[in-house]
């Protein structure tokens, strides 16, 4: 072999070891998720179970010692306001001793002074129910020449909704005002006597249907014990526990969505009360949180929403904000830099580190306020592998 083929040779071969030297020091590329860079909507919100309740729950107690007859009604059963739900043979009154005369006569002053301000909280609810149905009436005519939103209207038709039901409580109230003066009056003057007919009728306080019966057979019964619950299962609201960090973000009047809770479609809601104190609660991990109860009604027609019924479990998505036209990135994209956030954009085959300013943040996405460009694609889930220069590649074959 001539001198100069063998030069050739062991140039080449040198040539070969370098670039096999070169290929395997050189750092190897990653695959890569990417997404890009975004204009569009955003929303920010959170989720929280929730159970439904009934609005108004009235516990029908028994006014007199003696004897329950058989209660016939079934939990679902209808009842009307002044039903006779349940019969008391009482047992003869025995007489008074100095204190218990007192006592008896006691009872009878306080149980007139709450009737007296029960009737008084029963015209002033009278006129608040009035005030909110003339200011629906107002609003639906207002709505219908287009001078007043939707969401006003429905606000007019949750306050019009609750002013109705809190006549309703106001009722019932008087009337179980006027059923323990009754009985209060009837300790006095049944001392030391047998009542007449001998029985006792206990009536329903309100319309509705029996929710429970606390007892099925005939029984002795003591002052005050409880002996059904009736309540309108059409007038619901949902209960719902959150965490005390995410309620000071939340106010009446707040939207909210009801998801996941059994039926199709997702329900309107609005919130209506939250409670200024809160509770410590034991999560699931073990943890101590600090909760209140926020209170919201349903907003959507009652046909979408018929079958839910009293502590149903419902999953609760309360809005917090909603944006319009924003410059969005991937919320996995993000991580911690220093005091701020950055990201990784894929660029010419490696990652470039970028720091970036950042607005409003949700599950999903993130508001981009300064570092990046729409268009622009960033590298999502980056992991420890990933370092600025790091040769990348997209695993859908992007570079």
């Amino acid at each position: 072999m001539k001198p100069l083929q063998k030069r050739m040779l062991w140039a080449a071969g040198a040539v070969a070891l370098a670039v096999l030297t070169w290929a395997a020091l050189r750092e190897p590329v990653q695959m890569v998720s990417v997404a890009a860079v975004t204009r569009g909507p955003l929303e920010q919100s959170f989720l929280e179970e929730g159970k439904t309740r009934l609005k108004q729950r009235y516990q029908i107690s028994a006014p007199v010692a003696g004897r329950l007859r058989r209660i016939e009604l079934q939990a679902g059963d209808a009842v009307r306001a002044g039903q006779m739900v349940a019969q008391i043979e009482p047992i003869s009154a025995s007489l008074l001793d100095a204190r218990a005369r007192s006592q008896a006569q006691a009872e009878v002053a306080g149980n007139g002074s709450a009737l007296q301000g029960a009737r008084l909280r029963l015209t002033a609810v009278e006129t608040a129910s009035a005030v909110a149905q003339k200011e629906l009436q107002r609003l639906s005519s207002l709505a219908t020449s287009g001078m007043a939103t939707g969401s006003q209207l429905d606000q007019s038709r949750a306050q019009a909704a609750n002013a109705a039901a809190a006549l309703t409580t106001a009722q019932a109230d008087v009337h179980i005002a006027e059923q323990r003066l009754q009985a209060a009056q009837a300790l006095l003057g049944d001392e030391g006597r047998t009542r007449a007919n001998g029985v006792l009728q206990v009536n329903a306080p309100a319309d509705g249907v029996v929710i429970k019966r606390a007892l099925e057979s005939a029984t002795p019964v003591n002052v005050g014990q409880l002996l059904l619950e009736i309540g309108n299962p059409e007038a619901l609201e949902i209960e719902v526990e959150v965490l005390s960090t995410d309620a000071v973000r939340l106010a009446p009047g707040r939207k909210a969505r009801v998801l996941r809770w059994g039926g199709d479609g997702v329900l309107e809601a609005t919130v209506t009360r939250v409670e200024p104190g809160g509770f410590t609660k034991i999560s699931a991990l073990g943890v101590e949180e600090q909760r209140t109860r926020v209170i919201l009604d349903i907003t959507s027609r009652k046909a979408q929403w018929a079958a839910l019924g009293d502590a149903y479990r419902v999953e609760v998505e309360f809005i917090l904000r909603q944006e319009k036209d924003l410059l969005l990135v991937p919320t996995n994209a993000l991580f911690r830099h220093g005091d701020g956030w950055a990201v990784y954009l894929a660029q010419d085959g490696a990652a470039r580190l970028t720091p970036l300013q950042v607005g409003i943040r949700a599950a999903l996405a993130t508001q981009v306020l300064g570092g990046l460009q729409d268009r622009q694609t960033v590298i999502t889930q980056p992991d420890d592998r990933i370092k600025d220069g790091t040769r990348v590649r997209a695993i859908d074959g992007r570079n």
